[in-house]
């Protein structure tokens, strides 16, 4: 009898044992898989069985497999796969005990299936893709072989930070060891310099932005033949995007011809998943073994996010957010404001993003730093901000384009000054803070409402499966 090093707990086995002990002897063959799913034990576990087998040994087997499965270290994962410097370098870093989304998905991704990643913001997709990009690398090559697209230049920003930071040299590594070489094509960038880069000495990576990308594929800079691993990160979001969608559809049509190819999805949402994994497959963006990874399904928000509400009026509510910052004391937050219509921009009104900073720039006197991040703020500047803010406490007035691919750590508290437009723009907005594993401290989201609001956010409360605390002005005169 044989059974793969992460099994099922000893209670289902045995269960499972006893039902097939009932089969008569000529039904039985030789070798049944069994594929169980859950959130520690997603694998796949071949019984063989044999007259001389018996529950007793069937349930010691099954005891220390469930055993094995606590103590997994990404090493333990990755190892013999995964270049020996880059398990080196990510375990100097301190990543070594896999989430569970990494526990998860890096057997089925080192195996060459394709994936989708469905799992919470902070949960550890990047790194999980990125050990499966490493995996398949050849420095011997000169071409662009992994491609990861996002669909936002600070997300662009992060997930290259991250691939450098796993490249770099280790500490015990040779010095003489060639690196592998990181491009990040973003919007907003000096395409010229990156075009002449692509042909001189092509990176082994590339992190893009769509429209960066399109433009050097239609200019045949590089060809997508060679790209073994193609990574398209928040892929609802893209999906969702009339500015996004076409371009991501001609390129995803474009890689389903590369004979050799391995292509993964990931985001903390992705609506109608079900949906989505038939037209992978019809439109032929995946092959049909396609493998959807979807962790804590039942819980989407981490536990140690507290939620709260406060009814006012429109009117009230500059005022209701400055005496919620007074009394909150926050590190560090984030207050999200809706983006601006066509119909006020027309007007010649400014956006609220900015009457907000305006606002608090007169009226706030504690000691964060105000900054303005939304979309009309020029790419630099908006890379200057995130750069400086990771060093102190901040109060960052942002559009939902700082929903996705913020990574801050330190941010301990969201303002929803305009309730998000649907309950997965709620979930990304929430998902800025209580992103672990950097942090388990207590966070929290407070949604500034109308009483006519409640039952929206009562519908995404029912959606997303969280609980959501009213808060009690009484003390506050506006």
């Amino acid at each position: 009898m044989a059974f793969c090093n992460l099994c099922p707990p000893t209670s289902l086995l045995c269960s499972k044992f006893a039902a097939l002990q009932s089969i008569s002897p000529e039904k039985l063959k030789p070798e049944l898989p069994f594929y169980y799913s859950s959130e520690k034990w997603p694998f796949r576990c071949t019984f063989l069985l044999s007259s001389s087998c018996s529950l007793s040994a069937f349930c010691c087997r099954a005891s220390m497999a469930e055993a094995t499965a606590e103590v997994l270290t990404l090493r333990d994962i990755c190892g013999g796969k995964v270049p020996e410097h880059i398990l080196k370098r990510a375990e100097e870093v301190g990543y070594i005990r896999p989430t569970d989304v990494q526990r998860q998905s890096l057997p089925v991704l080192l195996s060459g299936q394709d994936c989708v990643l469905h799992a919470q913001t902070g949960s550890g997709k990047t790194l999980a893709y990125l050990l499966l990009i490493y995996s398949v690398i050849k420095l011997q090559r000169s071409a662009v072989q992994a491609l990861i697209v996002v669909p936002t230049r600070e997300l662009g920003m992060q997930v290259t930070k991250v691939a450098r930071m796993l490249a770099a040299k280790s500490v015990e590594s040779d010095n003489m060891q060639r690196t592998c070489t990181i491009m990040s094509l973003l919007d907003g960038g000096m395409l010229k310099r990156h075009k002449s880069w692509l042909k001189a000495e092509p990176p082994e990576i590339v992190v893009a932005t769509l429209g960066s990308l399109s433009q050097m594929l239609e200019r045949h800079v590089f060809k997508l033949e060679a790209v073994r691993v193609l990574v398209v990160d928040e892929v609802d979001f893209m999906f969702n995007s009339s500015k996004q969608v076409y371009a991501l559809r001609k390129l995803l049509t474009s890689h389903s011809s590369v004979e050799r190819r391995q292509t993964v999805f990931a985001s903390a949402s992705i609506p109608q998943h079900n949906r989505f994994l038939y037209d992978c497959v019809q439109h032929k963006w995946t092959k049909n073994d396609v493998v959807h990874i979807h962790v804590n399904p039942i819980e989407p928000m981490p536990s140690h996010l507290h939620h709260s509400f406060a009814i006012c009026s429109k009117k009230e509510r500059l005022s209701v957010l400055l005496y919620l910052l007074q009394k909150d004391a926050p590190r560090s937050g984030i207050i999200f404001v809706s983006e601006q219509s066509e119909k006020s921009k027309k007007a010649g009104r400014p956006p609220s993003a900015t009457l907000l900073f305006d606002f608090l720039k007169a009226s706030y006197d504690g000691d964060l730093e105000i900054i303005l991040f939304e979309e009309d703020v020029n790419f630099n500047a908006r890379a200057a901000s995130l750069s400086d803010i990771r060093q102190r406490g901040f109060l960052l007035v942002a559009t939902d384009l700082a929903s996705r691919g913020f990574d801050l750590p330190q941010t301990t508290h969201i303002y929803n000054f305009d309730l998000p437009r649907t309950a997965v723009d709620y979930l990304h907005r929430s998902g800025r803070t209580a992103r672990l594993p950097f942090s388990a401290d207590r966070c929290f989201v407070t949604s500034l409402i109308t009483s006519e609001e409640q039952f929206v956010l009562q519908r995404y409360q029912n959606e997303l499966l969280f609980q959501c605390e009213e808060l009690i002005l009484e003390p506050f005169a506006p």
